[in-house]
């Protein structure tokens, strides 16, 4: 009989799941449904309550809806029985915060609370917590808190505290309806298994808490705002499991709702990014994994846990069990180019791109493929979504320096290619500034896969070679290994990671090499791109935040 191992995978647009053999790591099946609800930023759902800006919410019952499509055409498309199925991964884009009742139910089910914004899931790039945020870090400094050493110094908005104290702040009836605030992945195995199974993956990258240290004190919470004095011991967990770990078997009532089998093993959740980490084959410090897609966020091994400014943090067995996790990340890189191609292109180029059957993106990328380092004359600062790191503010915003007349499409969509490209060159020089060589750069997510012209720059703005992931769903296929490894090999998965890394996991041979002249070119448009990155992100100008305190206030 056949054994295969199902990766759940959710993302910001929608979510994923693949069936990979457990023996050989082929992927049997893949099912992608898109969220029918998408990322709700202008306006609940049948409703006229409109949001203001840097909010992004979403519908629980979404992801409940792509379990029960997704699955049973996976099992349909390979022709597998829920049988040969022997383990479950669930990796999920972090931090997206589900408010629930002490049941699990999100509280934007309940007609009493749909109207409310708050009851409703916090995506990862809800931004509107970021008062909360800046106050959160600046009482962990005044207070000397340890914690927050972890984090390079700054927390952000994305994160779970922030997100949790937002809604205490602005709508205290919904904070006391929650039983519980949960990572959507937590939440989805909760569904699945039962019982509240929390990641030592989601907790240590976005909820302050560590193996070594837990939580930060009640008396922390409680400086912040009174009302949020009991978060952890109320609406938290102390329980935080490691990934790898099985957090249960299937529930009959899951069994039912996916075609799967009751009592499959399903695995503690991870986050979307770090499930790559198994899948590319990396399993010790030296190497970057670089996962490109909605945003852009950079993983990295380590023997011990280091705190230096510029990270987005670091957590013990957060990424690979045994070992520290280092992450940084920029909160846009797919969605900058989105953003352009959705917004900002001509009826001549979306002609043009319509009369060769071509989408926008592949017009955009050949023709920003003829031209050279240096020949669009601009240069963008890639903060669409604030930054991430290594200045973690989420109140910057994008700057394109340079437009005339002259200014074709191509040279911006090159324009915005290449300041992403700075950004991670920026993150990759942090890393070794302080004492983390990077010997090598796997890259995995969609923009790896889909966007040539984007490796090629990257390859060439770092001056580095960029391997490529084996699977063209890292991310997913990260969490089918993890699914193997929770279901043991008694019953057809894999007893120790490493083994199933090696079996599962791994690079192509396709590698994208720096071009000499290219890096030598870019290497002076990186000066004055760290000059203006310096001046409008480290304080030099401010304007930046002054424009969105006015577009807030209007």
């Amino acid at each position: 009989m056949a054994r295969y191992a199902l990766g759940l995978d959710f993302g910001t647009e929608s979510g994923r799941a693949l069936l990979v053999d457990v023996a050989t790591g082929e992927e049997v099946a893949s099912v992608v449904v898109p969220y029918a609800h998408g990322v709700i930023d202008e306006a609940l759902p049948d409703s006229e309550v409109t949001l203001p800006p840097d909010w992004a919410l979403q519908d629980a019952n979404d992801y409940w809806t792509v379990l029960e499509t997704a699955i049973p055409q996976a099992l349909r498309q390979a022709g597998a029985s829920p049988e040969e199925v022997v383990g479950i991964g669930v990796d999920f884009t972090a931090c997206t915060l589900v408010a629930t009742d002490a049941d699990g139910e999100p509280l934007s089910s309940d007609l009493r609370w749909r109207g409310r914004p708050h009851a409703w899931t916090k995506l990862w790039k809800h931004h509107a917590a970021e008062p909360q945020a800046q106050r959160i870090n600046a009482l962990a400094r005044e207070r000397g808190e340890a914690f927050l050493d972890r984090y390079g110094g700054a927390s952000s908005s994305e994160w779970l505290v922030a997100k949790a104290w937002q809604t205490l702040a602005e709508d205290p009836e919904v904070y006391a309806a929650a039983a519980r605030f949960i990572e959507g992945g937590d939440w989805l195995v909760w569904q699945l298994v039962g019982e509240e199974r929390r990641s030592a993956c989601q907790a240590g990258y976005k909820a302050f808490w560590s193996r070594e240290d837990g939580y930060p004190d009640r008396d922390f919470y409680a400086a912040l705002d009174p009302g949020l004095a009991d978060l952890v011991a109320e609406k938290l967990s102390e329980e935080i499991h490691p990934i790898g770990d099985r957090a249960g078997g299937l529930t009959a009532a899951a069994a039912r709702r996916t075609g799967l089998r009751q009592g499959t093993s399903v695995a503690v959740a991870i986050i979307d990014a770090h499930a790559a980490m198994p899948a590319v084959g990396v399993s010790e410090p030296g190497a970057m994994v670089l996962i490109l897609g909605t945003s852009g966020c950079h993983l990295v091994l380590g023997e011990e846990g280091k705190s230096f400014p510029g990270i987005c943090g670091y957590a013990r067995d957060g990424m690979l069990p045994g070992f520290y996790g280092y992450e940084a990340g920029q909160p846009a890189t797919g969605d900058i180019l989105a953003w352009y191609v959705r917004h900002g292109l001509s009826a001549t180029l979306n002609a043009e791109a319509d009369r060769r059957s071509l989408h926008p993106h592949a017009l955009l990328i050949e023709q920003a493929s003829a031209l050279k380092p240096g020949e669009s004359g601009l240069l963008a600062l890639d903060w669409w979504n604030g930054n991430r790191n290594v200045l973690m503010d989420a109140n910057l915003s994008g700057m394109l320096l340079g437009l005339t007349l002259d200014t074709r499409p191509a040279d911006i969509y090159r324009a915005l290619i290449e300041g992403t490209a700075f950004g991670t060159r920026v993150i990759i020089d942090n890393f070794e500034e302080n004492g983390i060589p990077l010997e090598r750069i796997v890259c995995g997510g969609g923009l790896a896969e889909r966007n040539p012209l984007l490796m090629q720059v990257y390859a060439d703005v770092t001056g580095r070679p960029l391997q490529l992931a084996k699977s063209t769903q890292a991310c997913a296929l990260g969490s089918a290994i993890l699914g193997a490894v929770a279901a043991g090999a008694a019953s057809g998965g894999y007893d120790d990671i490493g083994a199933a890394v090696r079996a599962m996991g791994g690079v192509q041979e396709r590698v994208y090499e720096p071009d000499g002249y290219a890096h030598e070119r870019y290497n002076e448009i990186y000066r004055e791109w760290l000059t203006l990155h310096d001046y409008f992100g480290r304080g030099g100008n401010p304007v930046m935040k002054r424009l969105r305190e006015w577009r807030a206030a209007e």
